[in-house]
């Protein structure tokens, strides 16, 4: 269902009545289940992200040559669900749409893999979070520079120190938050991030990689078309990025089905919660309690940090 320029209102996190003229309007419906409030509810963890979830709704960052902001809305159920795609510029659209359903994995049957977690010890945990979609970062580029920033941190202060660059080296559309651009990032000092309470080596990694992209040393788009094991092997030849930030990029960057980063704390958090353990698993005990989730690891590790989160 189309229409044509229409105003959408909204309320922000800050209870700000807003009014956007949008272009164009798309309705959009995809095979059940998917429980976008669950989705909104781990996606509202991040203050940089424009949500509602009172009006189930998230204003998106587009990435590209001149960036935009969609306004994403869930008008249907975790059965049926259906949405309402808004966007600003007509001659865009059809990329906005491409890169609205990768952000939000519409082309994947949640049916199958919740059928198969059913059969599994993570049974229980897809029954209470049943539905929940593998949500993308907004471009796979975020997703590397969040991984160099949230290393070896505690993640209340990874995501306070994420907001904190976002806002002092991004910029805004609409009032959406944007990363700085790798070029924005190749400029910068170390001295202008220890402020933020960078470490000099973690401010050095930062600007390595903002210079490898904007160079195009490091095509992320080319990147992608490679094999998972193929990505980690490029990957892990930049400095500050090791298996970890790798299988993070593969996951929440690209939407790979299969990664399970045994060495991520969350979900070594998790599984000793789940199997009742007095320390934390080995690596050997995880990969014997990951054969049974195969092909779906990835979702397996979204589950069972949800099984640990708020």
């Amino acid at each position: 269902m189309k229409y044509s320029i229409n105003a959408l209102k909204w309320y922000t996190k800050e209870n700000i009545l807003i009014g956007v003229i949008c272009m164009w309007k798309e309705k959009i419906e995809i095979a059940g289940p998917y429980n976008f409030d669950l989705a909104l509810s781990r996606l509202a963890m991040d203050p940089l992200n424009q949500l509602n979830q009172k009006e189930r709704l998230i204003r998106v960052p587009i990435y590209e040559d001149q960036p935009e902001v969609a306004i994403v809305q869930a008008i249907g159920t975790t059965d049926q669900p259906a949405f309402l795609i808004s966007g600003h510029k007509e001659k865009t659209k059809e990329k906005v749409l491409k890169r609205i359903f990768s952000i939000f994995q519409w082309n994947i049957s949640l049916k199958d893999i919740h059928a198969h977690f059913l059969k599994t010890s993570l049974k229980d945990i897809f029954i209470v979070h049943h539905g929940t979609p593998i949500i993308l970062d907004f471009t796979p580029y975020t997703t590397l520079v969040k991984s160099i920033i949230h290393q070896q941190v505690h993640m209340k202060f990874a995501i306070s120190l994420t907001a904190t660059f976002v806002q002092t080296f991004g910029f805004q559309v609409d009032g959406v938050p944007f990363y700085p651009s790798p070029a924005t990032i190749a400029e910068l000092k170390p001295e202008q991030l220890r402020p933020l309470k960078f470490s000099q080596r973690k401010a050095e990694y930062l600007i390595d990689l903002g210079k490898r992209i904007a160079s195009k040393e490091l095509n992320l788009d080319e990147l992608a078309k490679l094999s998972d094991e193929e990505i980690k092997k490029e990957l892990v030849k930049i400095r500050g990025v090791g298996p970890w930030t790798a299988q993070s990029f593969l996951l929440s960057g690209l939407g790979r089905p299969n990664l399970f980063p045994m060495a991520d704390i969350g979900i070594q958090k998790a599984i000793k919660s789940l199997f009742t353990l007095e320390q934390k698993p080995t690596q050997t005990e995880m990969l014997e309690y990951s054969r049974e989730w195969e092909p779906y690891l990835s979702y397996a590790t979204l589950y069972l940090w949800r099984s640990i989160e708020p």
